[in-house]
């Protein structure tokens, strides 16, 4: 039996929360301290940390390709490294297999260390990661201000869904361990299939597309509620605080009141990209 089957929808609203970089804040501390080292350490990069740092930050946190799979952001900045620093062996193999590839994942890498020399080192920097990732000090790994204030105002009114690709472990661990697990319904996660899946099996529970509202910080985010057919509202990289506090005072009585039109949409959504 599914989570979704043991799901039961007890408002007319329901309000869908990704968790990295939306509610949680541990994308910067992630991508700085774990995914861009890593790599420079992997492929023997330290005479141009700085700049390679910069970029990576920039492809993975700081522009609409945020959020992207780890193997892309992987690949792209490799390509660039190659194009501007030095040779990286098996570039092209790599960009490859992250545009075909229907798994992007270290158990489908696996499969491919002895195919090219590049999928074992791109599994080895993944491995790496994921250790640093577990060593980050768990106080450090917080909501943003105005996360749990929103949850419990929203919860009144709406069922909550937490629906995120990342670890169905680290996401319940992280949001019990601030106590906002009593404000959420249910959670979705990356074994439960994409997001525009699951938000899209939490429609057939009788909402209504009108009254399903993701909230998210990537452009994947609006791309799985736009697939969906349903509203988005945006928490802003570096403006993620102002942002729960205008979804608060000024997105949600619009939602409530099904004054969520078109051209509401189309502010928040020129709001979110311009911020990029």
């Amino acid at each position: 039996m599914s989570v979704f089957d043991n799901f039961i929808k007890k408002n007319n609203f329901i309000v869908c929360i990704d968790s990295d970089g939306c509610a949680m804040d541990t994308m910067n501390i992630k991508h700085i301290r774990c995914f861009g080292p890593c790599m420079v350490d992997e492929w023997d990069l330290d005479q141009w940390r700085d700049d390679i740092l910069n970029r990576w930050n920039e492809i993975n946190l700081f522009s609409k390709t945020r959020g992207i799979n780890r193997f892309k952001g992987l690949a792209m900045m490799l390509s660039e490294v190659n194009d501007k620093y030095c040779e990286i062996d098996g570039i092209k193999a790599l960009c490859t297999w992250t545009e075909d590839a229907p798994e992007l994942s270290n158990d489908a890498m696996e499969k491919m260390i002895n195919a090219n020399e590049i999928f074992a080192k791109a599994l080895n920097w993944s491995i790496a990661v994921n250790k640093g990732i577990d060593a980050l000090p768990k106080e450090e790994i917080k909501p943003f201000g105005g996360v749990k204030e929103a949850l419990e105002e929203i919860h009144k009114h709406c069922d909550i869904a937490v629906v995120s690709s990342a670890n169905p472990e680290a996401v319940k661990a992280e949001w019990d361990r601030f106590g906002l697990l009593p404000y959420v319904d249910v959670v979705c996660t990356q074994d439960m299939g994409s997001k525009a899946f699951c938000i899209g099996e939490l429609a057939k529970k009788g909402y209504a597309l009108s009254n399903i509202l993701m909230c998210g910080d990537a452009v994947g985010d609006l791309n799985a509620a736009n697939s969906v057919g349903v509203h988005y509202y945006p928490i802003r990289v570096r403006h993620e605080e102002e942002s729960w506090k205008e979804l608060l005072a000024e997105t949600m009585p619009r939602f409530l009141k099904e004054n969520f039109d078109m051209e509401y949409q189309k502010e928040l959504i020129d709001k979110f990209m311009d911020n990029f």
